[in-house]
């Protein structure tokens, strides 16, 4: 997996917890697009089809703990 950005971890953790794309946004102060952009980066660096995958590749990598 390639390196993310801050937002991109502070994205992934929010994922992980299983909050909604507004939910994140309304969080992290940013508009739904944002949240949409970085999520769709985190699939492509982590080469996963959907948010689950996301979530159990950042796991096995230890990315985001339980």
């Amino acid at each position: 997996m390639n390196t993310f950005t801050f937002k991109e971890k502070e994205v992934l953790a929010l994922v992980s917890s299983g909050l909604t794309t507004k939910e994140i946004a309304s969080r992290l102060n940013i508009s739904h697009h944002t949240v949409e952009t970085h999520r769709k980066n985190l699939l492509r660096k982590c080469e996963a089809k959907n948010s689950v995958e996301l979530v159990q590749k950042a796991l096995m990598q230890q990315l985001i703990t339980v």
